[in-house]
């Protein structure tokens, strides 16, 4: 990527100053319904970090703590240790991206008559109390809360995702950002209110719920790589990391890998090869009209 420094993106920094891990799972926030934007169609979501923070919440990135997923340092290395790169590096490139997917979603609204508004990444290590959904351990991977309309990151993500995972690159580790800001752009459009009286209703539902706006999510990080290609951000190469990394995360590739059987059932994020397709929808069309949530069989 060409990426640059001097990135505009809000990153707010709490490593080192510890993340209590006590207390119970992250709950599911009943935010307030808001207006939807004409331009993009959201067809169904749900809010749950199911597969990642326990207890349900919004927006994991689909790892799994209970099988050694993403962000567990191996022994006798703490996440810093594990950092891959040097820290205002890898800093600096975050700050880009999230600024560069903000910039494409702040026209996308503006296009539609609405304003947006922007979310704030948090770094952490090891752990994190977030400011509306509870506490997480650094296991759950990256993961969205819509609570307080933040992202949070551990850094040990990316190594883990670069080695364990075998999808390494900065378009990788981009499109997981963006895939982050994509549940952003769902709660501000406003259906939370209506998702999760839908789960309630209809409790059975709430992994294929989960499925479909983790889809939409990968969906719409796609579209921020259509105008990032379009504006000559990218380089060759990046669109495959991005792909490879949709792949790595697909929930049929996590539980071949942790040893257990494929089961469609206990699904919450989709398999690599919706994953990839979710994306690439995005990418291919640069139209926000297109993320509708596919079919999950």
């Amino acid at each position: 990527m060409k990426w640059r420094r001097g990135g505009k993106g809000r990153i707010e920094d709490r490593r080192g100053g510890g993340g209590g891990l006590g207390g119970g799972g992250i709950p599911i926030p009943m935010g307030k319904a808001g207006g939807g934007i004409g331009g993009i169609i959201l067809v169904v979501a749900i809010f749950l970090l199911t597969g990642g923070l326990p207890g349900g919440g919004g927006g994991g990135f689909g790892v799994d703590p209970g099988t050694g997923g993403f962000g567990t340092a191996p022994p006798g290395e703490s996440a810093l240790e594990n950092a891959p790169e040097d820290d205002d590096e890898q800093e600096a490139f975050v700050r880009f991206v999230v600024g560069d997917v903000e910039d494409t979603w702040r026209k996308v609204f503006a296009d539609s008559g609405k304003t947006y508004e922007e979310t704030t990444l948090v770094l952490f290590e090891r752990g994190v109390t977030t400011d509306g959904c509870g506490n997480a351990p650094s296991a759950v991977g990256p993961f969205y809360c819509p609570a307080d309309r933040k992202v949070y990151i551990d850094y040990s993500f990316f190594q883990e995702l670069s080695t364990r995972y075998e999808a390494p690159g900065d378009f990788a580790r981009a499109y997981v950002i963006a895939h982050e800001v994509g549940h952003h752009v769902q709660n501000l459009l406003g259906v939370s209110d209506d998702v999760n009286r839908e789960r309630q209703e209809d409790p059975a539902s709430a992994n294929e719920l989960s499925v479909r706006l983790e889809l939409q999510a990968d969906c719409l990080a796609g579209i921020w790589g259509h105008t990032a290609l379009a504006e000559d951000v990218l380089q060759p190469g990046d669109l495959e990391e991005g792909l490879a990394a949709a792949a790595a995360v697909g929930d049929d590739r996590l539980q071949e890998q942790s040893g257990r059987g494929v089961d469609q059932e206990s699904w919450t994020h989709g398999s690599s090869e919706q994953r990839v397709a979710a994306f690439r929808e995005g990418f291919d069309s640069g139209d926000a009209r297109r993320c509708r949530a596919a079919p999950t069989r």
